[in-house]
Parts: structure tokens; C-alpha cells; sequence
């Protein structure tokens, strides 16, 4: 099958004169979750994971993706079509321009789906890059899904805690300020943030899928079909929001010839930039003036993340605790267990993305996606990784624990392994940091016990979560190539060191951190620190306290005391006695 569809993409190419062809994992709003309509890498090689990046060449084939996907990508797409390849070691346009003839080639992109930014790290490589007029994929997969027809519905202000015009006139503010007329906004979780609502066009997150552009004196022109927007949504827009369907984008753009337009070149995709600048616009190259406003979550949706991860909480330790007495699981049933487990709250709106549900050599792959052709049990004496996250109306929770299934004792070296990832995680969650202090600036810290033992992980340690939007949000992180976008009060990020041993096991330990003031008497400058949102005990049974220190130690009883204190009231017995013991200080 690959082989075949490789064959007709490269005869679908010849009709547009180009010899080779760049596919991305990717849809129009350059996201990392997207409806089946996009999946077309999936489609073309059989790799499904959330990054990538396909190249096609007169005479090769090669599959990339960064360090989370490597064991994924090999396991899913045929050897014998495509080669593989790392794309921070090797950026695809090195790969490229390195083949036999790379570099004389014409090589077609979709500018729906890579960036400016993106594009110019081909062109700055020497490669001749050519815009495509439609994709190629499209015209030669017979049974393409059609895009989402789904409708949108508001998302109100118990939740949302601001309304959408206050927000639009502080992003018109902003933008009247610095001189610009408009701006795009091509993130559907920026679109959905300003306007309040929510959709469900892509599974697990709550996306109404669109484009819009803010102006200056506040006007939005939101561009989704018309057919997904009822009554009620109508109403809730107001008569500040205009609705065009998408196919009227290039037109509409139009208007702004000879105006100052905002776009962000690094997470807008290019047909924009190509569009406004066929119109005689002006572009001005900012970031999404959205992302930052959206990231620094106000009281009520701190509130809401809050009273979100206590009903999470009770719905892990229900699961926690099924788990020890439960012989029968595998990695599939035990991720449909927690699913039902949080369907127990009449608030829990599914899962924020799809388990990782791994056990022993499984959970090596960091992005493991179980199946029916992977499914295998839980069995005795391994690790067991379990990764999921929940979708509730005022809040999303990630969380990942790795446990130990006995009976016997976990072994010496692998409680090693365990204490020194948690050790980095403890010291992320008791950090207390200046204001200005950005992601970068701490990544090292959670990796620190691991590097004094020759050991590392291949992803970052910390990403954005939204409010009842995507689980990974931006625009700030906690990794070595992360912007520096500095930390700031409202924000949450996840914490997740980890440690990886393939065809063994696999270590990750995460909770979700939100940044709050740190109060000092004497302060000469602000302070801020993590408050952790997440509850659930960690597994002791894997925990060597002689390899922490007294303040980690003391940090860990602290969390297992108020997870404990808050989650055991509303627990049946049985469920409260495990809880107790799962929480009692360490020996």
C-alpha cells in the first residue's frame, strides 16, 4: 500500500512541474491536533503521530520526526517505501539539500500548511521552493474524509470568566497602539478564547475550527462556515463578529490593500502571507496577539482549573486503586477503566487526548498509541506508564504516573531510575523564581539528578495547558529549545521529566503546575512559584529516599498530605484506606 501511494504522488507532482514534495504534518491552522480531513501523512506512510514531516524526491522517501516518535515512526510505516530520519539532528532541509540532486530540485509545498517561518528554513538552505495551487494528496485519496461539519456553542462566562468584547478591545488596543490595522488569527484556540466558544471538530479538543481577523477599532470578521454557527451561537457573537465562510478569505483579505496587517510568521501558514501581499498589504510580522492573553488564565478560570483537577483527582484514585486488586487488565481495558472512571463526574467532557496506556517495553515509546494489533496485559513485576488527561467545561488536566505492578519488590536500579526523575520533578514543583524567568531558563533543573547519572529524556519538560482548549498550548514552555516567554501569574504548564529505556520500560512522572506569587516580606522584586493542580499519589513502591534530599522529601510528604486531606472525603472506604496509605509520609 505504501508503495503504491508513493507511485501516484509522485505522478500527481509531474502535473504541477515540480520534482519532489514537502507534506508536514499539519492542517490549515498549523496545529498539532486536527481532524481526520488532514491526517494526510497518516494517509501516505501509516505514521500517526502529532509531529513529522514526509519528503518525497524523485528517488527517496524519507519519514521524519523529533526524538518523541522515532521507536513510533518505525513501527508504523514500511521500511521498505521510506527511510528515517531525526528532525532536530537533521532539519529536513539539510536532508534535502544533502541528496544526490537535493538541491537542483523543485520542490511543491502546500502553503496551507507550513509557515513563513517554516518555508524560509528551505529557501535560506538554497532549495527552490514552489507554492502548490491545491495538494496533491487530495486528488489521489479516494475516500479523504470531509472537513467537520460539526456546530459551535458558546462557552459561557462561569466559565470563561471575560467577556469576548472586553478581550477584543484589548486586543484592538494593542494593536491600534503600535500602528497596525488588523491582524490574523489562525490558531483555533486563539479564535475560540476571543470569541467564547467551543466546538468539537477535532477529538479531544474542544475546537470550533476557523479563522478570523481582528481589527483596530475591535470589528472580527470570523470566517467558519455559516452552517456551524446556529442561533444561539449567532447571538452569543454579537454584532461586533461578522461571519464569511473560508472560501471568502482571499476576497475578504482584499480590503486591506495599502493597510498594516499583523501576522505571526512562525504559526500562521503562509497562504496568508502570499495572499495580503498579492493584495498590496503591508504585513507586519508579530506574534499572535491572543496567545499571551489566553496563556495568563484570569480567577475564574483558575477557579475552574482548580475545582477541574479535584474531580480528576478522584477519578485517578478510583483507577489507582482498581488497579492493584485488578489481574485481567491490558493496556487498552486499563485506559478505558480511568476513561470510565472519570465519566463518573456529570462535568467530564472526555479525554483531553488519547491515553498513553504503556507497559513495560510499550512504555519506552514516549507517545505510545495503543491498538488492538499492540494491546498487550499488565503483567507482574513491570512498569506500568499511564499518560492521559481529562476535558472538563472550566478546566483540562495531563497527567502521567508510572507504577510498579509487584508483587514483588520493584528492583534497586529501577527505583533509582524512578527517584532521579522524580527528584527533578519535586525540585520543578518547589521552585521559587523571579519574575522574567522563562522556561528555558529552568529545564535543566528537572534533568539534573539524571545527568549526574549519565541519563537523559528526549523531550521537553514542560508544555502549556488551555482552559477547556488544547492540552498543549503556547506560547511558553519548559524545554532547552523553548521560546523564552517568561513565566508569568496564570499560567499553567505541565512538569514531566522522564526517563526512557528502550525495549524495557519507560519512566515519566507529571503533574500540571500553575504560577502563582511567591510572597517574601522583603522581596526588592517580584516572586512567583508553582502551585500544583494535579492530585494523585505517587507510586512508593518505586521511591528510594535515600536519593532525596530532606526539602524533596519533605516537599513529597507535603503533596501526599494535602492530596490525601482533599481528595478523601469524597472516597468510599475501601477507596479512602488505599488513599491513606498511598499518602503516609516516606520511611
Amino acid at each position: 500500500m505504501g508503495a503504491e501511494r508513493l507511485s501516484q504522488l509522485r505522478a500527481s507532482l509531474r502535473r504541477f512541474s515540480v520534482d519532489g514534495f514537502i507534506l508536514p504534518v499539519a492542517d490549515p491552522h498549523l496545529g498539532e491536533y486536527m481532524p481526520d480531513h488532514d491526517r494526510r501523512v497518516a494517509w501516505l506512510t501509516g505514521f500517526t503521530g502529532s509531529a513529522g514531516i514526509a519528503i518525497v524526491l524523485p528517488d527517496a522517501a524519507h519519514l521524519m520526526s523529533d526524538g518523541r516518535y522515532q521507536l513510533q515512526m518505525r513501527a508504523e510505516a514500511d521500511a521498505s517505501v521510506w527511510t528515517f530520519g531525526h528532525t532536530i539532528e537533521t532539519p529536513p532541509a539539510d536532508w534535502i539539500a544533502a541528496e544526490p540532486g537535493g538541491k537542483s530540485c523543485r520542490i511543491g509545498y502546500d502553503p496551507w500548511l507550513i509557515s513563513a517561518d517554516g518555508l524560509k528554513r528551505y529557501t535560506d538552505a538554497g532549495l527552490t521552493m514552489v507554492p502548490l495551487p491545491e495538494n496533491p494528496i487530495d486528488a489521489i485519496w479516494p475516500d479523504q474524509p470531509p472537513p467537520p461539519p460539526d456546530a459551535a456553542f458558546p462557552h459561557g462566562l462561569d466559565w470563561a470568566g471575560r467577556a469576548s468584547a472586553d478581550k477584543r478591545a484589548d486586543i484592538a488596543a494593542s494593536l491600534a497602539k503600535e500602528g497596525t490595522d488588523a491582524a490574523i488569527i489562525s490558531d483555533p484556540a486563539s479564535v475560540d478564547w476571543l470569541l467564547n466558544i467551543r466546538g468539537t471538530d477535532v477529538a479531544c479538543t474542544p475546537f470550533a475550527l476557523g479563522f478570523a481577523v481582528i481589527e483596530a477599532d475591535a470589528r472580527v470578521t470570523l470566517f467558519m462556515e455559516p452552517a456551524k454557527l446556529g442561533p444561539e451561537a449567532r447571538a452569543w457573537l454579537g454584532n461586533g463578529v461578522t461571519v464569511q465562510p473560508p472560501a471568502e478569505m482571499a476576497r475578504s483579505l482584499s480590503r486591506f490593500a495599502g493597510k498594516r496587517v499583523r501576522v505571526d510568521p512562525s504559526a500562521t501558514c503562509h497562504w496568508f502571507g502570499l495572499t495580503l501581499a498579492a493584495a498590496g498589504a503591508e504585513i507586519v510580522p508579530g506574534a499572535d496577539p491572543c496567545a499571551l492573553p489566553k496563556a495568563r488564565k484570569n480567577a475564574v478560570e483558575r477557579d475552574g482549573a482548580r475545582a477541574a483537577h479535584r474531580r480528576d483527582g478522584l477519578a485517578l484514585c478510583r483507577f489507582l486503586h482498581a488497579l492493584e486488586s485488578r489481574h485481567d487488565l491490558t493496556e487498552m481495558s486499563a485506559a478505558a477503566l480511568l476513561d470510565a472512571c472519570r465519566a463518573q463526574s456529570p462535568d467530564y467532557r472526555g479525554e483531553s487526548f488519547p491515553a498513553i496506556s504503556g507497559a513495560g517495553e510499550n512504555g519506552a515509546i514516549m507517545h505510545y498509541r495503543v491498538s488492538a494489533k499492540t494491546d498487550r496485559p499488565l503483567k507482574n513485576n513491570e512498569v506500568y506508564l499511564i499518560d492521559s488527561g481529562g476535558q472538563y467545561r472550566d478546566g483540562t488536566t495531563d497527567v502521567t504516573r508510572t507504577l510498579w505492578r509487584g508483587p514483588d519488590p520493584a528492583p534497586d536500579w529501577l527505583r533509582a531510575q524512578y527517584t532521579r526523575v522524580l527528584a527533578g520533578h519535586l525540585d520543578i514543583a518547589s521552585l521559587v523564581f523571579p519574575e522574567g524567568v522563562a522556561g528555558p531558563h529552568i529545564d535543566a533543573l528537572a534533568r539534573a539528578a539524571l545527568w549526574r547519572a549519565g541519563l537523559d529524556y528526549d523531550h521537553g519538560t514542560g508544555h502549556g495547558v488551555g482552559s477547556y482548549l488544547s492540552v498543549h498550548e503556547g506560547p511558553m514552555g519548559i524545554a532547552r529549545t523553548a521560546r523564552p516567554i517568561p513565566l508569568a501569574t496564570g499560567m499553567i504548564l505541565s512538569n514531566e521529566p522522564g526517563y526512557y529505556q528502550p525495549g524495557s520500560h519507560g519512566i515519566r512522572i507529571e503533574n500540571l503546575e500553575l504560577v502563582v506569587p511567591a510572597e517574601f516580606p522583603h522581596a526588592t522584586k517580584p516572586f512567583l512559584r508553582f502551585e500544583t493542580l494535579t492530585l494523585a499519589p505517587y507510586d512508593k513502591r518505586l521511591i528510594d529516599p535515600s536519593l532525596l534530599s530532606a526539602a524533596q522529601r519533605a516537599h513529597l510528604d507535603a503533596y501526599h498530605a494535602r492530596v490525601h486531606q482533599t481528595l478523601a472525603p469524597d472516597l468510599d472506604h475501601a477507596c479512602r484506606t488505599w488513599l491513606a496509605h498511598a499518602c503516609a509520609p516516606l520511611h
